[in-house]
């Protein structure tokens, strides 16, 4: 019997901040759009800085049967 993942993905809600140098409040904002999926960028809340990255893997495409 295969165990199911209790979570699909993890999202920062404070991240290190190299210009406030402290743990800081992120929000996330679509830096681009690639091929293997989106990828995301973390500001600081406080100077806009950039405190980290990440790219969310698109959803498999739909297969239809005929």
């Amino acid at each position: 019997m295969a165990k199911q993942p209790s979570f699909q993905q993890l999202e920062a809600s404070l991240l290190y901040c190299p210009h406030c140098r402290q743990a800081m409040p992120v929000r996330k904002q679509l830096l681009l759009i690639l091929p293997e999926g989106n990828k995301f960028e973390y500001l600081c809340t406080a100077c806009s800085s950039t405190c980290g990255d990440k790219i969310e893997p698109d959803d498999p495409k739909p297969r239809i049967l005929m």
